[in-house]
């Protein structure tokens, strides 16, 4: 019998130092990180510190020599430059090393087309990836047939490169129409929700910090969480029940990274934009992490590229379990921080207590005596406010309530 075995890519990491504080090393550890989770297994790392990454070639001359070396002696068969690289880039490096090349957008994507699940998610990695490959479709390699440029290179490669340049464009309009319908399903729900009063919150975190876990421990929503980068990708949306007899719908969203490639951020924008429409933010942060103040910035980074910004911001400091004892942790940009452990529940029901403290502050303050003839107003009280009292007198019912801001003047 013959066992067929998965070739294992053994790969060495490569990055630029420019020294503009964004911490090359932990870079470079997420850049591990990526790698193993698309199943790909780092030996070494090399690090250049200049100013910028060289144009042509990422790595200096030297360097490049070094790393040819390196990949020769270890017997690697790739290497993963930690940013992303320009077409000239990708080739150069390719023909001074003799081993495949990719940058960290190359990985991200490929991880991304293996944990899409839903239609939705998939119809968004193929895109990014079609965007990402038609910027580099410039037709010189050996599989387009190409020679170059000039006098005596037209001919079949130059027309098998425009039928794929062509292909790919006509299957990006193809996909981006797809999307174009589920974002209109999208708003369709999201003017539902308004209609109906319903408060939403946005869970938002750099991936892995522990959102679905949170998503999970709160509705028992029975999300995928794993240790790992990216372990969901499609939002999921549940209710979840409060104290005080309301509801609120929790939206899970995908995780945000450094050097979030820009074809993924225009991929997915109608699935963050559920970050936008929110009307809470859950900042969900890894407060075990080293690099937890840069993934903090990243964060507010993405959500401000996603005009997302200027609501009520909530940080929840996860993963509270793995600290002997509990440190200070601060979120300058937040209105409240709270620290919990998603996985054993610490803190859980005082979120819920804070849930309703800000639910409490974005309604206004009803007093009002109703004839019975409006009882039915009642309903729509306990419904999507908060009744505070009601006393049934002669000449109606007095009540003393809450209510959302766009429901008032019904009232």
């Amino acid at each position: 019998m013959i066992e067929i075995k998965n070739e294992e890519e053994r790969v060495i990491l490569a990055g630029v130092d420019s020294g503009n504080g964004q911490g090359i090393e932990e870079s470079l550890g997420e850049l591990s990180l990526l790698a193993r989770t698309a199943g790909a297994v780092p030996i070494e790392t090399l690090i250049q510190r200049r100013e910028a990454a060289h144009p042509v070639t990422y790595l200096g001359s030297g360097k490049l020599s070094e790393l040819s070396l390196l990949a020769e002696e270890t017997e690697a068969t790739g290497v993963i430059c930690d940013d992303e690289l320009s077409p000239a880039q990708l080739k150069n490096l390719e023909q001074a090393l003799g081993v495949k090349v990719m940058d960290r957008t190359m990985v991200i994507l490929d991880i991304f087309a293996a944990r899409a699940s839903t239609s939705e998610g998939k119809l968004q990695v193929e895109l990014a990836q079609l965007r990402y490959r038609a910027a580099r479709l410039t037709g010189f390699g050996g599989a387009l047939s190409r020679l170059g440029g000039g006098i005596g290179t037209r001919g079949p490669g130059e027309k098998k490169l425009e039928v794929d340049r062509r292909r790919i464009h006509e299957r990006i309009s193809v996909l981006k129409a797809e999307l174009s319908r589920v974002e209109r399903h999208r708003q369709v729900t999201r003017r539902r929700r308004e209609r109906n009063h319903r408060p939403v919150a946005a869970i938002v975190g750099y991936t892995n910090a522990g959102k679905s876990t949170l998503l999970n421990a709160l509705t028992g929503a029975g999300v995928l969480s794993e240790d790992k980068l990216f372990a969901t990708l499609d939002p999921t949306t549940r209710e979840l029940s409060l104290p005080d007899g309301e509801s609120i719908l929790l939206t899970d969203t995908v995780g945000f990274i450094r050097k979030l490639p820009h074809h993924l951020v225009e991929a997915f924008k109608s699935t963050l934009e559920e970050a936008k429409y929110a009307d809470f933010i859950l900042h969900v942060v890894d407060a075990s992490s080293p690099s937890m103040e840069l993934q903090m910035h990243t964060v507010y980074e993405t959500l401000k590229e996603l005009d997302a910004m200027g609501k009520p911001v909530i940080t929840l400091f996860n993963k509270a379990d793995r600290f002997p004892s509990l440190p200070t942790l601060r979120d300058f940009a937040a209105d409240e921080t709270l620290l919990i452990s998603a996985k054993t529940g610490q803190g859980l029901s005082e979120l819920k207590g804070l849930l309703v403290k800000k639910l409490t502050e974005q309604k206004v303050y009803l007093e009002r005596l109703y004839p019975y003839s409006e009882a039915g107003k009642l309903q729509l009280i306990r419904t999507y406010g908060q009744l505070l009292s009601e006393d049934y007198k002669e000449e109606g019912i007095a009540v003393e309530a809450y209510v959302p801001p766009e429901l008032f003047g019904r009232l």
